[in-house]
């Protein structure tokens, strides 16, 4: 039977190539995103908004109904900002904490009952190498993502004897769309020299950990959080 996956932020970004590899192998995904991903790409759209946890409910619900189920569930949505610690407005933290920490929680608690009652599934989480490390120019991205870990961490110890692992994968430095109006030529250079292996991460490099993750081989991997940083973060 095919794996039945939810993705949320699938449509762009380390999403997109999320749902691309899940599906290559045959995989049933639902994307949950306020835009629809590209035609063909995703077997179910959902349209969602993840700062109302009533809508995340709502949505995950449908996307496990259109599924039949699920097997798996991908935290991938989120939101970056740049803005040096004095400036970070609540408005500012709200938005970030909301998306990249608060709807992880939600989607976590609404597939649950499902993975539970089946005696088994698999929660990947997409943190940031920033949730270990990060904090200047960043201290309200970077909490959220440590909170995504954290959050990573209590579902596998809560969840682990119902059969359901749960795991975070930590990126470096991903050429997305997300953070292309804060980067430079410059900075792309100066980011590639932190790795051993002299370049930055690809969307597919992220995806093949987190497909790693959901499939049998990873089936004793849980409460982890896994760098997909090039060696920049080795612990």
């Amino acid at each position: 039977m095919p794996q039945r996956v939810i993705v949320t932020g699938g449509s762009g970004g380390i999403g997109a190539a999320i749902v691309a590899r899940f599906v290559a192998d045959g995989a049933q995904v639902a994307v949950l995103d306020r835009r629809p991903p590209a035609e063909g790409s995703a077997s179910v759209f959902v349209a969602v908004d993840l700062r109302d946890p009533l809508d995340t409910r709502r949505a995950v619900g449908e996307a496990v109904d259109a599924l039949e189920g699920v097997d798996v569930l991908i935290n991938c949505a989120g939101v970056f900002q740049h803005v040096p610690l004095l400036d970070i407005s609540i408005d500012d933290w709200d938005l970030v904490l909301d998306i990249n920490a608060r709807a992880t929680l939600v989607t976590m608690q609404a597939v649950a009952p499902v993975m539970l009652g089946a005696r088994g599934g698999t929660i990947v989480n997409i943190a940031s190498m920033a949730a270990k490390q990060g904090g200047g120019g960043e201290g309200h991205y970077a909490a959220s993502k440590a909170a995504v870990v954290a959050l990573t961490r209590a579902g596998a110890q809560e969840w682990g004897c119902h059969g359901v692992t749960v795991n975070a994968v930590c990126p470096g430095y991903v050429l997305t769309d997300m953070g292309a109006d804060t980067r430079s030529e410059a900075d792309v250079v100066a980011w590639s020299a932190k790795s051993p292996l002299g370049r930055l991460g690809m969307p597919e490099d992220v995806a093949g950990v987190t497909y790693f993750l959901a499939s049998p081989a990873g089936g004793y991997l849980t409460g982890q959080a896994i760098n997909v940083t090039g060696g920049m973060i080795m612990h």
